[in-house]
């Protein structure tokens, strides 16, 4: 943990609201995508915000070991969780993946319109299948595939053993590479 992030907590736990605004522009990006990957994108943004808000009141129970980031990211599994337990949320399987249309005014030296078609579809379908996979699965992987946490970091976000990361993370991989394969087999 950086020193600079010990004296901005501590300046947060006296009051100090620009101190953990810093804090919360250097983890929001992070924090979004875990929501967004346990949730999908309808309830990432309301789910990261909640997460901050939680991290804020919970200021005095935040210990230096292992650090905010772990920290910052067990908060936000967590809220991810108790979202999920809303009678109101949908599975994110369920839920449309419509939106983010591509617009140019001019020619793009990248991709044309077939591979980048045919690269939404990818992203969409690895969207769908990690939102199959059950909420410790799903976790582990965001944390260690998507969000490129080491083993150790993962562990200590998640408060579980090393090789219980390793287990899950292969069970993981293995039911997604399923999922994909089925998805694909009815395209």
């Amino acid at each position: 943990m950086l020193q600079d992030e010990l004296i901005l907590i501590e300046k947060a736990r006296q009051g100090d609201a620009p101190a953990f605004e810093e804090l919360v522009i250097a983890y929001q990006d992070k924090v979004f995508n875990i929501c967004r990957y346990m949730l999908g994108p309808d309830d990432a943004e309301d789910a990261a915000q909640d997460s901050f808000v939680k991290a804020y009141k919970n200021l005095d129970r935040f210990t230096p070991s292992p650090g905010f980031s772990a920290w910052i990211t067990r908060i936000a599994i967590n809220t991810c969780l108790d979202y999920k337990r809303k009678p109101s949320h949908l599975p994110l399987a369920g839920k449309s993946q419509d939106g983010d249309e591509y617009e140019h005014e001019h020619a793009s030296p990248g991709p044309g319109p077939e591979a980048m078609l045919l690269s939404k579809q990818s992203a969409e379908e690895v969207a769908l299948a990690v939102g199959r996979l059950s909420d410790k699965l799903r976790a582990v992987l965001v944390l260690c595939d998507i969000e490129g946490l080491s083993y150790t970091e993962a562990a200590d976000a998640l408060g579980i053993s090393m090789g219980t990361i390793k287990s899950r993370l292969s069970r993981a991989r293995e039911e997604l590479r399923r999922l994909l394969g089925h998805t694909r087999e009815h395209i």
